[in-house]
């Protein structure tokens, strides 16, 4: 077996373990503080099952049929394990504090909304879903 399989394998193994850790705490720890809320901690779990785990056993089958990782495509595996950590472990510390019912200012609250998507590249602000503002009324123009 290649050595990228072996790595795209072994990632996909610490993401499935990663991802019952994530459940497992947001179970229990829920359970402990008898918290009965919507958390951030719910989607721990299935963020790192279907966004770590299966994301790279689809690479290892990819890789298998076409080998087709270059240097270029190690940088951006790079970037998006990143990217998944960074988002996941800003939902443990925002899902935490919902379940601690510890209030957040407004600054803390946005720097922490979105911090894995801003590394894909995209600047700082925009959004994707943000719909065009279409002007119906004439008169103004």
């Amino acid at each position: 077996m290649k050595k990228i399989m072996k790595s795209y394998m072994n990632a996909s193994l610490v993401y499935a373990i990663l991802a019952l850790i994530g459940g497992v705490y947001f179970r229990e720890f829920t359970k402990f503080m008898g918290f009965t809320g919507k958390t951030m901690l719910k989607v721990v779990h299935p963020h790192y099952f279907m966004l770590g785990m299966m994301f790279f056993l689809m690479l290892l089958v990819l890789e298998k049929c076409f080998a087709f990782t270059t240097e270029k495509t190690k940088k951006a595996v790079i970037a998006y394990n990143t990217g998944l950590n960074l988002t996941v472990l800003m939902m443990l510390i925002r899902g935490t504090l919902q379940v601690l019912e510890t209030p957040l200012n407004n600054a803390v609250n946005a720097s922490g909304s979105q911090p894995g998507h801003d590394s894909s590249g995209s600047q700082k602000g925009s959004s994707q879903s943000e719909k065009p503002v279409i002007r119906t009324d004439k008169s103004n123009q």
